[in-house]
């Protein structure tokens, strides 16, 4: 980035409305929710709005104060400790939501002190209007000595006149609010002044509270401010508490003079309240939440089953117009066998996952996802977990690598490591068409009581299934991994507000779009590969196929014969050699060489599952009739030679269905681990335990059932 270019930093408490702002300055689509911690690392983008200059905007992860107690907090204070880092910007908006006006400023004054020019950016100034509070703003900009904007985060009301302000800003350095010198003993700010003068008191300050975590001094200063504080006995807690009050004390007079009306600043919300009596009840709060699953998972098969059918229909028969347009030979083979099945056994999974992350993005634009962090904090402790471990194992239910990013707005270590290692068990959007197909071959569709569809019953008995496994793996992590730090949960209920449906509608574009083109492009590889690995073998095992099947089989009528020579060409093919290697391991599971091989090529992700599937069972086929079949039709009518019986029944499907439950079949997820972890370990014992946990409950099922 050019060193003209103004760098502009979003800072603030959590769900603030930063993100929302964001959004607005930059044109981006950032996640945004109405909960906090959806931010956990930063984000920036240049800033749309204003042509004159080169605007760049930084999204910091919401943090309370300067002194983080979260690895995403933490990214905040390394950015501004370091006036050398690429990130360190040249003025910040602190965003401050007037309905807790106090807490938020305690954050701005910090950020002032620190010498960090500042700009305020006013959100939620609605919900004080509703509660028939006023603020004086002109009052309070002269008060805390910078400027005010009003910023409406949902219809971006107020951000041009932000953004004017910004193309024409110049430096100005800011005054202090606190005089440290009246809170640090007289000898000790004099030598921290004559070991650092020319840095501002505040910042001298915060190199003594965190000077492990302060990255803009070297280690020579470092050894300077430790040899100080161990001879001045320095106190940091007692300080901190200290300075907070003091800071508190000012502020406390500043809102006394900005109140219109005579009205105190209060947190009535009489309407959030009255429905949080209700929601994180210990008894009517988890049946809410259990009838929001159950309502969520019936609606998934339901609503889903007209396009899906409509989607399926259309891939078989765009698969057999191929095949009797374009010329005999391999190129119509690779298009109608390989191709256009693997293609199609994604597409038609997009009905359900589109609602299913339109009732999520729901729950976190009301707030209500904030609800069952509170509510769940009592029953994770039990298993070592925090209630915002909760977050990343819903946000699991979308995809693992995001959810354990989330886990970094867990302060506890132990804690955040155990989210880290069980989240892979949430079953993510990629199993979800693994489910999909193998729960419609073995399952029936049918109902019972007269409301509730057995196939939407099962697919809520994997995901809770996940969920219940994931708590017992918690407990013995629990016990096996030791800790000295002490867990707690610090978390601000957010107002209920009506769900902002641009939202809702971007992240159910957003998430089909990512889970077509990113798992799109890997399938459309794989059909390609497996395709060439089904059609082609030893020469002499291939060519010889026709005299074997005439010879063995002499009476067969022309289709049949036609159908033999395809299964012998699969059977004998280099795909057909590698199923074979891996069939000892995997029959007592109930899974033959065909099964094998998907659940190779989809240990890089669950996903292609489905289409590895599709396009082998589409090559060992001759399905060139007028009536197409479906992929869920020539699944069911494989028949395993051996017994003579399906190859999917209700042993083999649900021993299927609980190895993609349980096992680690992503190696984004290994790698995001490694990454969270700073460590190899954690991801191979992940790996290994998750596999192995798959391969056993997977063998007493089949076991069990066969």
């Amino acid at each position: 980035m050019p060193d003209n270019t103004l760098k502009v930093a979003l800072i603030g408490n959590p769900n603030a409305g930063k993100t929302s702002l964001f959004n607005h300055l930059t044109g981006l689509n950032q996640k945004v929710g109405n909960f906090p911690g959806v931010t956990v690392d930063k984000k920036t983008g240049l800033c749309t709005k204003i042509k004159s200059r080169k605007v760049q905007i930084i999204d910091f992860p919401g943090t309370y104060s300067i002194y983080p107690r979260s690895l995403d907090e933490q990214v905040f204070f390394t950015e501004v400790s370091n006036t050398e880092s690429e990130s360190y910007p040249d003025v910040a908006i602190v965003v401050i939501d007037a309905a807790h006006l106090k807490r938020n400023l305690l954050l701005f004054t910090q950020i002032k002190d620190i010498g960090l020019p500042i700009v305020i950016g006013m959100t939620m100034l609605d919900v004080l209007k509703d509660k028939q509070e006023n603020i004086d703003l002109d009052e309070l900009s002269k008060s805390l000595g910078a400027p005010i904007f009003p910023i409406n985060g949902r219809n971006g009301e107020g951000v041009n006149a932000l953004t004017d302000f910004i193309s024409t800003y110049e430096y100005a350095e800011p005054e202090p609010f606190l005089p440290m010198e009246e809170y640090i003993h007289d000898e000790l700010f004099h030598r921290l002044e004559a070991a650092f003068p020319d840095q501002r008191p505040y910042r001298i300050y915060q190199m003594m509270q965190q000077t492990d975590t302060y990255t803009g001094i070297g280690p020579e200063d470092r050894e300077i401010v430790e040899e100080i504080k161990q001879n001045s006995h320095f106190n940091g807690p007692k300080l901190q508490a200290k300075e907070t009050i003091a800071r508190y004390k000012l502020l406390d007079a500043i809102l006394k003079k900005v109140e219109k009306g005579g009205r105190k600043f209060t947190e009535d919300k009489s309407f959030s309240s009255t429905l949080d009596k209700f929601l994180v009840h210990p008894i009517f709060g988890y049946a809410f939440f259990v009838a929001i699953l159950f309502f969520m998972f019936q609606a998934i098969y339901s609503w889903a089953s007209i396009p899906m059918d409509y989607i399926d229909a259309m891939f078989g028969a765009l698969g057999e117009w191929a095949h009797h347009t374009i010329p005999a030979g391999p190129l119509n083979s690779l298009i109608s066998d390989g191709i256009i099945p693997g293609i199609g056994g994604i597409v038609i999974f997009v009905p359900q996952i589109a609602i299913l992350f339109a009732f999520i993005a729901m729950l976190e634009e009301t707030g209500y996802m904030a609800r069952v962090v509170f509510l769940t904090d009592r029953i994770m402790r039990v298993f070592g977990l925090n209630g915002k471990s909760i977050v990343p194992l819903i946000s699991g239910v979308a995809c693992a690598i995001p959810a354990i990013m989330a886990a970094r707005n867990i302060e506890n270590w132990k804690e955040r490591l155990i989210t880290i290692l069980i989240s892979p068990l949430m079953s993510c959007s990629a199993r979800l068409p693994v489910y999909a197909i193998l729960i419609a071959l073995v399952i029936p569709d049918r109902e019972i009581l007269g409301f509730m569809n057995l196939q939407g019953l099962v697919l809520m008995a994997l995901y809770m299934g996940g969920f219940i496994l994931a708590l017992i793996v918690a407990l013995i992590m629990n016990q096996l991994i030791k800790s000295p730090q002490r867990p707690f949960l610090i978390m601000e209920l957010p107002s209920f507000r009506m769900p902002r449906w641009k939202n809702v509608s971007l992240t159910i574009f957003e998430k089909s779009k990512t889970f077509i083109f990113s798992a799109g492009k890997i399938i459309f590889v794989i059909s390609i590969v497996l395709w060439a690995l089904a059609s082609y073998g030893p020469s002499n095992e291939m060519d010889q196929a026709e005299a074997l099947v005439s010879q063995n089989h002499p009476g067969l009528n022309q289709d049949q014969h036609e159908n033999m020579v395809a299964s012998y060409r699969l059977e004998h093919s280099y795909a057909g050699h590698l199923g074979k290697v891996i069939e000892p391991v995997i029959a007592p599971l109930g899974y033959d060489w065909k099964i094998g091989i998907a659940l190779i090529t989809s240990f890089a992700a669950r996903e292609v599952f489905v289409g590895s599937i599709s396009t082998i069972y589409s090559v060992g086929s001759n399905d060139s009739g007028d009536n197409p079949q479906s992929i869920k039709d020539r699944l069911a009518s494989e028949i395993n030679p051996k017994t003579g019986l399906p190859v999917f029944t209700l042993a083999s499907g649900l021993s299927l269905l609980i190895y993609y439950a349980i096992a680690m079949q992503c190696m984004s997820t290994l790698a995001i681990v490694k990454r969270e972890t700073n460590s190899w370990k954690w991801p191979m014992i992940q790996l290994c335990y998750l596999t192995g946990m798959a391969y056993v409950f997977s063998l007493i099922v089949y076991q069990v059932l066969s």
